[in-house]
Formats: structure tokens, sequence, C-alpha cells
């Protein structure tokens, strides 16, 4: 990866939620303080707003990483629910007992309120966060602002976060939720950096990924080009960013240039120069010749251009005809290898975007495989994110991340979101290449069948006894002929070749059966949440 080519230790630019990386503008530091003003006063609602990549997500883990230690929790991820379901959920999350099949308002409320009380007795505070509220319904708002009805005399037993873009905003502002606005106790928007910040929020991601002192990877002309181009969302920095670096390490350049953030931008925004003002000069040698095939190319989608075997080639005067031809049509979902790796990364572990994902080793707690198939059975039976081999439509290599199968459709990733697609769709551009990542047992190396022994075959074991309701396992750490036997009838029951053997294909079922594993709608919940899509 091009951070060794720069003496980083690791790539600075991953779009995933990591604590090192924490960059606290003024906005964003005005942003906590409030938010820990609004729990620390007592009562009412906290309201945090802000357009799509401006850094909620992280306001959000600042927070939760400041609360007292006396504070109890509940998240809502997914705002489309009913009144009841809402409850359920805010219960769940709190482990709150109520009778199952039985859920209503009073049964719900009832149970809420309940635990409040205890809590409060308890001197604990509980504090609801509800993210991307703009999508709650009327009648759940109102509802929401019941539960701020439970309190002593002193205080309210439930402190409510919603955290939203601007529009969340615009709706409290209806009559009809008047009294729910008039209850807000703390609330900010979150601009996007200005020019300034966006430089030294650059400068932190890489100063963290161990750029030295000396070096100036992002001159001040390229960075207020990069500014202009993410209107300083950090998100979108993030992406330009690590685009431009691949592409400054595939020219072999010293820093990135105006050239490289305008050609970055293409691919990772889907679009030329604000405008609409003609590609760079440099990109004509493509629509002229094909000469320098996947080079070039890569020099267009990824900004990566192998030189080692000489100097790219001065671009050419040619006709104005030629060289305002529009390039051929790329689908958003068609990603870069390196981008959709990131992504799936992201879908699966909270750990830093390690350098390869698919190494031979473990790489961190997750295994990477890799298969070929000319049907898609395969790939809807492992019920998990899929990253697939594709080509673009000139046949260069590409990639897209499938987050869910869908019947006969595929929910998948693009650079700015989710997009529901036809599976057709995807055939036409699958060279049948597929990988995606999956989490071990615990000193898991190989298939596990009688005889062997240690921490894996433990691990298996509890995972039945879990399974099955009991206190005790079959085994301790030796795989017998009981485990055996029971593993047979695991996979029987889930289609799997019984043979009492735990393999990979065994293990994932496993994962799956006690919760190790996202389901689909998980899966789905989870790319919208960091990718900061409703």
């Amino acid at each position: 990866m091009y951070h060794q080519y720069f003496g980083l230790t690791e790539a600075p630019f991953s779009i995933s939620v990591n604590p090192r990386y924490l960059f606290m503008s003024p906005r964003h530091r005005d942003a906590l303080a409030h938010l820990l003003y609004g729990v620390g006063s007592g009562g009412g609602f906290i309201l945090l707003t802000g357009e799509v990549g401006t850094g909620k997500t992280t306001i959000n883990r600042a927070l939760l990483e400041q609360l007292p230690d006396n504070v109890d929790l509940a998240i809502v991820l997914n705002p489309a629910l009913s009144a009841v379901e809402l409850l359920a959920t805010v219960c769940d999350e709190l482990d709150i007992d109520y009778p199952r099949g039985e859920e209503s308002l009073k049964v719900l409320t009832d149970a809420l309120h309940r635990f409040l009380l205890e809590n409060h007795q308890r001197d604990r505070k509980t504090v609801l966060m509800i993210d991307e509220a703009q999508h709650l319904d009327f009648d759940v708002l109102e509802q929401i602002r019941l539960l701020t009805n439970l309190e002593t005399d002193s205080e309210k037993l439930l402190q409510i976060i919603l955290i939203g873009q601007p529009e969340l905003t615009e709706k409290l502002a209806r009559p009809e939720l008047r009294q729910l606005n008039q209850r807000i106790t703390a609330r900010y928007n979150l601009e996007p950096l200005n020019v300034d910040e966006t430089a030294a929020y650059i400068r932190h991601r890489l100063e963290v990924a161990g750029l030295s002192g000396s070096q100036e990877l992002f001159p001040g002309g390229v960075v207020r080009t990069i500014h202009a181009r993410t209107r300083g969302i950090p998100r979108q920095i993030n992406l330009l960013c690590d685009r431009a670096l691949l592409g400054a390490y595939g020219r072999k350049e010293v820093r990135v240039n105006g050239r490289l953030v305008q050609a970055a931008a293409v691919e990772v925004f889907g679009d030329a120069k604000p405008g609409g003002a003609d590609r760079p000069v440099w990109l004509v040698p493509l629509v002229v010749v094909g000469l320098l095939g996947a080079a070039i190319w890569a020099a267009l989608v990824s900004g990566l251009v192998d030189r080692s075997e000489g100097e790219l080639p001065e671009p050419v005067d040619v006709p104005e005809v030629v060289r305002t031809a529009p390039a051929p049509a790329r689908p958003a979902w068609l990603l870069g290898e390196a981008l959709a790796e990131q992504r799936l990364w992201q879908l699966s572990s909270d750990a830093p975007y390690p350098p390869v994902i698919c190494a031979p080793q473990t790489v961190a707690e997750l295994r990477c495989t890799r298969g070929t198939s000319d049907v898609w059975e395969p790939l809807l039976d492992l019920r998990r994110p899929v990253l697939l081999s594709m080509q673009t439509p000139e046949k260069f290599t590409a990639a897209a991340l499938v987050v869910a199968f869908d019947g006969n459709s595929a929910w998948v990733a693009t650079a700015e979101g989710m997009e529901r697609l036809p599976l057709v769709a995807l055939a036409s551009a699958w060279r049948g290449g597929y990988a995606y990542l999956w989490r071990p047992t615990e000193g898991w190396q190989q298939p596990l069948g009688v005889g062997d022994s240690g921490a894996a075959v433990a691990a298996v074991a509890r995972w039945f006894a879990t399974l099955d309701g009991q206190d005790t396992p079959l085994t301790i750490d030796r795989f017998t002929d009981a485990l055996a036997a029971r593993v047979t009838l695991f996979q029987e029951s889930v289609g799997l070749t019984a043979d009492g053997v735990v393999g990979e294909q065994t293990v994932l079922r496993l994962n799956e059966a006690v919760g190790r594993a996202l389901t689909p709608a998980k899966a789905i919940e989870r790319a919208r949440w960091f990718s900061g899509e409703p």
C-alpha cells in the first residue's frame, strides 16, 4: 500500500471510525461541550444536527468515552420503527424484561418506568441516543416526548439525545411538535470544516499515521482544492486524500499536486471539476489511443500510474473534438479495489484498517477467504458482505461490495451510500471472483475433528453449550465422539455436509447461530451508519 512509500505506518485516511485519529476542531469541541452539558443538565432533549459526513459519529464516540460510569446508555440506530417497536428496542438495549408477545405502549412504558425509578434509586442516570432522528414519524416523536414525563420532583429520569441531518430541525419546528421542541435544553448544528481546519485535519491524520515533521504531502494550494471539492466534509476529505495519495504513489511523486486531486475526484465523486470543466489535459492519451491501457486507466480512476519502466509521455496535441469527448459511463457502484476492501473491513471490524485485508495470515481477529464461482448460489449461502471482482465497461479491473443479497437483487455500497441493484446488473460486470471476511474460533488454524484438542475445540464446545442451553459443555478441550455427533446434527440442520468435522463453513454457520456474525439486515444498517445514509 502507498503508506509505506511515504514513510507512514498505516493508511491515514480510512473512513472507519478510529479513536486514535480523533480530530476535534473548535466546532467539534463546541458540539461535544453542548452534548455533555445537556447530559449533565438533568432533563429534556439534546439535539445534534449536521450534514452527512461532517463528523456526528465522531462526536458520538467522543461523548460515549466521556460519559460517567454511572450512566446506562441505549442506542437506536434504525429509526424506521413504530412507537411500540421503538420502546421495545429501548427496553432490549437496557436489558429490561417485559412480557414477550404482549408488547403494547402501556406494557413497555410501565416496564421502562420501573427500570428508570430503580436506576434513579441506585444513583444511576439513563440516556437514550437516537441516530438519524429526522426519519422518525410524528407519532413516534410524540411518544418519545411523553417519555420525558417520567420524572421525580427534581429531575427527569430519562435523558434523550436526538441526532440527525439539518432537516430534523425543520421537522421539530412544525407546530404539532412544539411541545417537544420547547423541551430541547441543548442544541448544536455541526458545520463542515473551513480551509484552515481542513489543512489541520489532513495534517493531524498524517501525523498520527507517522508523517515526519519535515514532510509536506499536501501543499497549501492542494488543500484549498481539496476543500473546494469536498466542501470541508471530513468523510469526503478522507476519500479524496486517500485516492490522491494512491495517485502520487503510482506516479512516484513525493507529494500530491492539483492534477492528482482532480483525477482522484473523478474516481471518488464521479464527475469532473465543478461547473463541468474539461478533464485535465494529462488524461488525453486515454481518449486518443489505448497504448498505455491499464496504467492510464489507473491514473484516471485511482491515480495509479506505474512508471517503473519509463516516464509517462507528455500530453499530446489532439483535435478539440477528441479532447472533449465524454468518458464512457461508469456505474457508481464500481469502486476501486482499495476503497472496496476498506468498506468491507469497516463492516466486519472496528479495528484499524490493515494494509492488506486478504493476507495469507490472520488479520487481527478476522480471516479472509477468496473464491470463484459461475453462479450466485455459493455467495447467497454465505449470508455476509462479499467483495466482487468486477470489470469496467472498458474492461479494466474494479470491485463491488455487496453488503447483502435480497432475492434477485443486492444491496451494494457506493462511494456515497447504498444502492439496491438487480443481480443481472452486477452479473454483466462480475468476473466470477469474490472475497469475504469471517471470524474463526479462538486458536482455530485448520478443520477440527475427533482427537484434536486445544482452545479452538474448547470454544466450539462452549458454543454448542450456549446453543443447547447447557451449563456444562460436552468436553473441556478435546474433540470427542460426543462433540462430533453434535457437530453432525448441527451440520444437517443448516444444510452442510454432515461429516462431524468443524471446517470453515461450519464455523461460519456457528458464528451466525451464536450471534457472532452480522445478519443481512444488521449489515445493511451498519453500512448505512458508516456512510451517513439513512
